[in-house]
């Protein structure tokens, strides 16, 4: 790894730290720039886990000291997110390069929508439910949630905050801080499995995790409260030529 290419990670990082932290998205932009810098499909995917992890770790503990915890929900739909998770790790290892790329631009494509329908998406002043049922509900949801994130984690956060927004009428705060904490959790066991099938380039992995990390911190002290128009309009214009490049140039 080049110094250039160091604090193009460590820049790409911090904004993307601050991109997953308030709206989610932020692998959309880091897992091709891996593959840009010439990674494979695979040691991509599986490396940009770090900066996932030690972002959403740091992140919990802002939200924490501001006081945004929902315990011991966050727990159980954790629990389901990491089964879903071994699954599809494990199916992100076997995948080929190629049939991967084109997989990432259409997912790209698809969270590009989900960006744009986000706040119509979400219950504005609704009241906080959490009925039996409705748990039921989002715990089996969490699932897939996870399963998606194993494989190829770019967008989850938008999975995670139809869910908790549309099942159980949270603000963005409380989503956020759960949101963090399951991704914390279940990307923790992705690590584990892409280790133990030498898949991640720690060198590009940990420098776009520092970025990461200052990123998460700074987004989860400042976004209580905050609108996310601006960094959903910055991640729609690069996510949309990433997807170009990635379909017809990779």
């Amino acid at each position: 790894m080049t110094l250039i290419e160091a604090l193009i990670l460590i820049g790409v990082g911090l904004f993307t730290g601050v991109i997953n932290t308030l709206a989610g998205g932020g692998s959309l932009i880091t897992l091709p720039l891996f593959i840009f810098m010439g990674l494979p499909s695979s040691e991509a995917n599986a490396s940009n886990r770090i900066g996932v992890f030690l972002q959403s770790l740091v992140a919990v503990g802002g939200f924490k000291s501001k006081g945004v915890t929902v315990f011991p929900y966050a727990i159980y739909v954790s629990i389901t997110a990491v089964i879903g998770c071994i699954i599809g790790a494990y199916f992100a290892v076997d995948i080929k390069g190629e049939l991967f790329n084109k997989i990432l631009a259409i997912v790209m494509l698809v969270v590009m929508v989900l960006t744009v329908l986000k706040p119509y998406l979400q219950k504005k002043g609704a009241e906080e439910l959490f009925s039996p049922k409705s748990k039921f509900l989002s715990i089996t949801l969490f699932f897939f949630v996870g399963l998606y994130g194993g494989f190829i984690q770019a967008g989850v956060g938008f999975l995670i905050i139809a869910t908790l927004t549309g099942i159980h009428g949270l603000n963005m705060a409380k989503t956020n801080s759960i949101k963090s904490f399951v991704i914390v959790c279940y990307t923790l066991v992705a690590l584990g499995i892409f280790w133990w099938e030498d898949q991640i380039r720690w060198d590009y992995g940990l420098t776009l995790a520092a970025g990461n990390s200052a990123g998460g911190w700074i987004a989860s002290r400042w976004s209580v409260g905050k609108d996310d128009k601006w960094i959903r309009l910055i991640l729609l214009i690069t996510v949309f030529g990433m997807a170009i490049k990635l379909w017809f140039f990779s």
